[in-house]
C-alpha cells in the first residue's frame, strides 16, 4: 500500500466516542481519519435519552464519569454549541425503604470521588416534590447532573473534529483490516488506508473490528425504548431515574417530556420501539408522574447499542496487537462518558498513559468467557 492515504490515527465509528477522540487528537496535532459507515452521531450516540448523570454509576466508572462531567461544562468552547445541556440535577427515585438504603450506600461511595448527593424522604420529600406520585417514597438528588440533546451534541463533535483538521468520512465502510507488524492497513470505501494507530469505537458493531484481531467479546445488541409527549406545562424539575431502573424521564424547555424504559426490538442492525413496552412503562411512569396521565405521545423510537455481560464498557489497549485501542460496549450508559473517553484515548495515543483508571474496562477480563453472544 505504498500509495495509500496515511494517518497517525484511524478511528472506526463516528459516534460520540469516536468523534470526541478525533477532536481531542486533532486539537493535539495528530493527523486523524474518522470513518463512519452511515452518518456521524446517527446511531446510539444520537438517539439515546440524553441523560448526563454521574449518579448511579458503578464504582468502576466513577473516575471516568467525573472526568467526563468536567468536559460537558466546556461544550461551547469545544464544539461551538451548548447542545441544550441543562444542569437540572438528577433525582433518583426510591419506591421502598430498601431503595432508600441503597441510595444512601451509593452516596457514601460517591462522596469518596468528590460527588455529593442529597437524600430526601418523608414529609420533606412530599413538600418539595408535590408533582410526584405516591409510588415514590423518596429520592437522591445529585445537583450537578443534567441532560442534553443527543441529536445536537453527537454530530457537533464530528463537525468540530473536522474543523480542527480531522479527515471525517461518512458513508464510508471499512473492510480487510490487518496489521503488518508495523502499521494498520484497510480499505475505506474505494481508498487504501494505512495508520500508525487504530481506535475501534464502532459501538454495537465493534466486534466486527475486534474480530479481525481475534478479540471478540461477549456482547449483545440492546434496543432502548423511548418516547416523547406533546408539550406540557413545565412541572418536571430534574432529570429523573428510578433505583433499580425501569423508568427515566425529563422535560425540555419546550415542555415536551422525554420518557424511556424497557426495550424495543431489532435485528442487530436496526432497532424499533415496542408499543407493548411503551404502554407498560407508561403506566409505571404515570404512577410516578401523575401529570403525564392525559398526555399525548407524539413519537417513539429506539436505537442499537452493545451491552456487555457486566454492563461495563471495553476501554483500552488490545491484548494482541500494538497500537490498537478499543472503546465500545457502553451498555446504554455512554452518553455522559463518551467525551471523557475520547479525551483519555488521546492521552493513550500521545502520552502512552492516562490518569483515569481503566483496569476494570480491559478487554482481557473476558479472556476466559466464550464470545458466543458476540455480535
Amino acid at each position: 500500500m505504498s500509495d495509500a492515504l496515511h494517518y497517525d490515527v484511524a478511528i472506526v465509528g463516528g459516534g460520540l466516542v469516536g468523534s470526541s477522540a478525533a477532536l481531542a487528537l486533532a486539537r493535539r496535532g495528530m493527523r486523524v481519519g474518522l470513518f463512519e459507515r452511515r452518518y456521524c452521531g446517527a446511531q446510539a450516540s444520537g438517539v439515546n435519552y440524553g441523560g448526563v448523570r454521574c449518579q448511579g454509576r458503578s464504582v468502576e466508572q466513577m473516575p471516568l464519569a467525573m472526568r467526563a462531567r468536567r468536559i460537558w461544562d466546556r461544550l461551547p468552547e469545544l464544539i461551538g454549541i451548548d447542545g441544550e445541556f441543562t444542569i437540572s440535577g438528577h433525582l433518583r427515585l426510591a419506591r421502598s425503604e430498601a431503595d432508600l438504603g441503597a441510595l444512601q450506600a451509593w452516596a457514601d461511595m460517591a462522596r469518596e470521588y468528590g460527588l455529593h448527593s442529597q437524600l430526601i424522604s418523608g414529609a420533606a420529600f412530599r413538600q418539595r416534590y408535590p408533582w410526584l406520585g405516591r409510588a415514590a417514597v423518596g429520592g437522591s438528588l445529585c445537583a450537578t447532573d443534567g441532560h442534553a440533546n443527543p441529536r445536537l451534541v453527537s454530530p457537533a463533535f464530528a463537525r468540530a473534529a473536522r474543523a480542527a483538521g480531522a479527515d471525517v468520512r461518512e458513508q464510508t465502510a471499512i473492510a480487510d483490516i490487518r496489521h503488518d507488524g508495523r502499521r494498520f492497513e484497510f480499505r475505506a470505501g474505494d481508498t487504501d488506508i494505512t495508520a500508525d494507530w487504530l481506535i475501534n469505537s464502532a459501538g454495537a458493531w465493534a466486534n466486527t473490528v475486534a474480530g479481525y484481531f481475534g478479540e471478540t467479546v461477549p456482547m449483545k445488541p440492546i434496543y432502548p425504548n423511548m418516547w416523547v409527549t406533546e408539550p406540557l406545562p413545565l412541572f418536571i424539575e430534574h432529570n429523573l431515574g428510578v433505583y433499580g431502573g425501569g423508568v427515566y424521564a425529563r422535560q425540555v424547555a419546550r415542555g415536551n417530556c422525554v420518557i424511556g424504559g424497557g426495550r424495543g426490538h431489532g435485528d442487530g442492525e436496526y432497532g424499533q420501539p415496542s408499543a407493548d413496552t411503551t404502554r407498560a412503562v407508561m403506566r409505571d411512569a404515570c404512577a410516578l408522574l401523575p401529570g403525564l396521565r392525559d398526555a399525548l405521545l407524539i413519537r417513539t423510537w429506539s436505537g442499537v447499542e452493545g451491552e456487555t455481560v457486566d454492563s461495563n464498557p471495553i476501554i483500552g489497549a488490545s491484548r494482541s496487537v500494538p497500537r490498537l485501542l478499543h472503546a465500545f460496549g457502553f451498555s446504554g450508559g455512554g452518553f455522559l462518558l463518551a467525551p471523557g473517553v475520547g479525551d483519555l484515548l488521546a492521552d493513550l495515543v500521545i502520552d502512552g498513559v492516562t490518569d483515569t483508571p481503566l483496569d476494570a474496562f480491559s478487554i482481557g477480563r473476558f479472556a476466559a468467557i466464550p464470545a458466543a453472544s458476540a455480535v
